[in-house]
């Protein structure tokens, strides 16, 4: 083999091989994204939205969605404030008697030599600064008046509180330990602050003016313990000290970069601030006009088809609107068309006749008429009469029997008392024992003070003892209630079966069917329905709204306005138009959720069906509600009385209103004084919600054997029992039984239960009665008195500017 060829090594049979890599039948991402070159096939494409985005994506798709964002914020600050849009409108209010309106609006007007102020016919604050190329627009309402307080924070984008530190340094510290309350305001000014977060909270700014009666030492502590106090119950970014010219300019400033919170309920309607206010008399009716009103379209488009609102006045019609092209100078937009506008009926015209029985009788298909019967009968009737001996036929028919008008009379006044039954039950407070024991302790109060002397004669007439008994009553209602209940007595001198004729037992009240549509009252026929309102409510608020833009200054003419209403402005009391959603004027039964205000004055239970006034979104109104619990279920229990700290739903007849919108409720006292007693929102506007009452009849055991018991005191009449016999029975100890059969005739009654009851036990039968709202409902409210007087009237304040 020598000089010959090498031969090459070749592996053997255990030489180790290593697999090539396969992609398999598929390709790669990486290959099929260079084949493709960011084409995607059609299929995909939908599928492409449920996969992962990639990184490049994300970040791509991030980008875009913080650019935005920032393009909304900047148009919505560029949407007010410029030239061509609507100004910062804001509202200053003082809280507190001893706040410095003059003072703080002196310094306004001084804050630039460059700025123009001009006043409206309505008291609006222009002011234009050419420095900030902003415009600012002010309204004071009238100091201490709720209404006008909480109108004005209904459309204004920033609120100004005010606030004057108290006259004595050592007192002001001196809450530090304390604890008594925020400082530089009273009570007052509390309730007013609470009301408007209440409501809707516009953008806060806490001003403090007059600060320099307080040491300079001190100033430091009063400033940090205020912000402290503020902050636990509004959420603050800064406190805003006015002492000079240049921190009112800072004011301005801070007012035109200040963020907007905001307000849902305000944002989804159209808000109008009339600016200037002239009345046309109608020629054909001097009781009705036009009212022309002059300002700035602010959140939403405003239609001249719809309806606006204007609150404590009512709902009304617009006839035109007309556009300003240049100050003192308007060209028309739209006028309304009769054939879309919205209509201003509020309530169903219902067909009393509608469910009438409209098949034959047997008699009129023979061809007798029911009138020929009843004359038939009638006839009879007349002829089985008593008469005396001798007496014709002629002179029989003369005699009136009075055996038959007693009983027809009877009749009738037990149907009444049957079904008035109740609240005549629910309306006594007593036996008639209790009743005498009051009347002679006040007979014994009386002689004292006659011995006495005249001093307390004079204590005696300033005090209106009929107005304590009557609140007596209610109180010790309320705790009956708390301590028993739902319980009712059974009554000794009517059969239980009419007493609860309308009452019903139910096997569950949770699982047991209830038709929503049963025996519903003849004012059901007056409202409203909606077949799905959350449906509708997304509808509404998705339809395109036309009309004149916001920022855009109009001219409204809105007609057949009572003439009387323009006569009735006052100063301080800012006058706004509410554009108005469809069907918001109709009426239906609303339900609201509702709890009872923490820091209220008025403490006590309220019971339903008690007159109530309510702030309901931009309306007012009075109204006797019931009151349910606020379950998730398909029958709510009645609730007798509104107690503290609880959670309720109110079911009323009111206009339908679109949610979410916030509702004030207040309790008006004799004296004209109104006082805040829930917050809340809301909840629907559903017919159909079932709110039951329960009467809870009780019985003592008398015989025990085993499950076997003979009970006593539930019923006092045998046909009672045998009435109620289906009713199923249960026990404060979880028991559960039946009745099995009566015993005698005085109401002794033989039970069996699922085990044996104790001798102590009580023993209950739950009885179930839908009930309903009273159509109560009253769009007229009087203003409560003012919270505070304040030293400067409104006029000065506002003219103060123009000195």
């Amino acid at each position: 083999m020598a000089g010959g060829e090498q031969a090459s090594h070749r592996p053997g049979l255990l030489k180790q091989q290593n697999k090539s890599h396969k992609n398999g039948r598929h390709r790669s991402k990486s290959e099929i994204d260079k084949n493709n070159k960011g084409r995607v096939h059609v299929k995909l494409a939908s599928k492409r939205k449920n996969q992962e985005l990639k990184r490049d994506e994300r970040r791509r798709k991030a980008n875009q969605i913080r650019s935005k964002k920032r393009e909304d914020v900047l148009a919505k600050k560029r949407a007010i404030g410029g030239n061509d849009s609507a100004p910062f409108l804001s509202a200053i209010i003082p809280l507190g008697e001893s706040a410095n309106i003059q003072k703080l609006l002196k310094q306004i007007k001084e804050c630039d030599a460059d700025a123009k102020v001009e006043m409206t016919g309505s008291n609006v604050i222009n002011i234009n600064v050419p420095r900030f190329r902003q415009n600012f627009s002010l309204i004071v309402p009238c100091p201490g008046d709720l209404y006008a307080a909480l109108d004005a924070c209904k459309v204004v984008d920033n609120v100004v509180f005010l606030i004057s530190p108290p006259s004595d340094t050592d007192s002001c510290m001196s809450h530090s330990t304390t604890n008594e309350g925020p400082l530089g305001f009273d009570n007052s000014g509390e309730e007013l602050l609470s009301a408007i977060m209440a409501q809707g909270l516009p953008s806060p700014i806490f001003v403090v003016n007059d600060i320099e009666t307080i040491s300079l030492k001190k100033r430091n502590d009063y400033k940090k313990l205020l912000m402290k106090q503020l902050d636990q119950m509004v959420p603050l970014e800064k406190l805003q000290v006015i002492e000079n010219e240049s921190d009112a300019l800072r004011l301005l400033h801070h007012i035109g970069s200040q963020k907007q919170r905001p307000i849902y309920q305000r944002n989804m309607r159209c808000h109008f601030l009339c600016e200037e206010v002239n009345f046309k008399q109608n020629s054909d009716d001097p009781t009705v006009g036009s009212l022309i009103v002059d300002g700035y379209v602010r959140y939403q488009p405003l239609n001249v088809n719809g309806l606006v609102h204007i609150p404590g006045w009512g709902d009304f019609q617009m006839e035109r609107i007309e556009v300003r092209r240049e100050p003192g100078e308007f060209i028309f937009l739209e006028e309304a068309n009769p054939a879309i506008q919205e209509s201003l009926k509020s309530e169903n015209d219902p067909d009393p006749m509608n469910g009438e029985q409209t098949w034959p009788y047997q008699e009129e298909m023979e061809g007798q008429t029911l009138e020929a019967v009843k004359i038939e009968d009638d006839e009879e009737s007349e002829k089985k009469k008593r008469v005396p001996k001798g007496t014709s036929e002629y002179q029989a028919a003369w005699i009136k029997d009075e055996d038959d008008d007693k009983n027809e009379e009877n009749a009738e006044e037990e149907e009444e008392d049957s079904d008035d039954w109740e609240d005549d039950y629910e309306d006594m407070s007593g036996d008639d024992g209790s009743e005498e024991s009051h009347e002679e302790a006040e007979e014994d109060e009386m002689e004292s003070v006659d011995n006495e002397g005249g001093d307390t004669d004079v204590y005696d007439k300033k005090v209106k003892f009929a107005d304590e008994e009557e609140e007596f009553k209610k109180i010790k209602e309320a705790r009956e209630d708390e301590l028993f209940p739902d319980e009712v007595d059974t009554p000794r001198d009517t059969l239980a079966k009419v007493r609860f004729q309308k009452y019903r037992g139910l096997k569950s009240f949770r699982t047991s069917p209830w038709d929503a549509k049963e025996n519903l009252p003849m004012d059901y026929s007056r409202t409203f329905q909606f077949q799905n309102f959350p449906r509708t409510r997304k509808r509404i608020l998705k339809e395109e709204r036309t009309g004149a833009k916001p920022g855009w200054y109009v001219r409204v003419h809105v007609k057949n306005v009572p003439s009387h209403l323009p006569a009735s402005l006052q100063s301080g009391y800012p006058l706004t138009l509410v554009g108005m959603l469809p069907h918001e004027q109709r009426m239906s039964v609303v339900n609201l959720v509702l709890k009872r205000f923490k820091n209220a004055r008025d403490q006590q239970a309220i019971p339903s069906k008690e007159r109530l006034i309510f702030h309901c979104g931009y309306r007012r109104y009075a109204a006797a509600p019931i009151f349910s619990q606020h379950t998730a279920a398909n029958k709510h229990k009645y609730e007798r009385f509104f107690r503290p700290e609880s959670v309720v739903v109110a079911t009323l007849y009111a206009p339908i209103i679109f949610p979410s919108a916030s509702v004030l409720v207040f309790r008006e006292k004799k004296d004209g004084t109104q006082v805040m007693i829930a917050t809340g929102s809301v909840l629907s506007v559903n017919p159909d919600r079932i709110t039951v009452k329960r009467a809870v009849l009780s019985g003592a055991p008398f015989k025990v054997h085993r499950k076997s018991a003979v009970l006593r005191f539930m019923f006092f009449n045998r046909e009672d029992i045998e009435w109620f016999k289906p009713v199923e029975l249960r026990t404060k100890y979880g028991r559960r039984g039946h009745i099995r059969e009566p015993l005698g005739t005085h109401g002794h009654m033989k039970c069996v239960f699922d085990g044996q009851i104790k001798s102590q036990d009580t023993v209950m039968m739950n009885l179930y009665k839908r009930v309903f709202p009273k159509w109560s409902y009253d769009p007229n409210v009087a203003s409560p008195s003012p919270l505070y007087n304040h030293e400067v009237e409104m006029e000065d304040a506002a003219n103060q500017l123009m000195v």
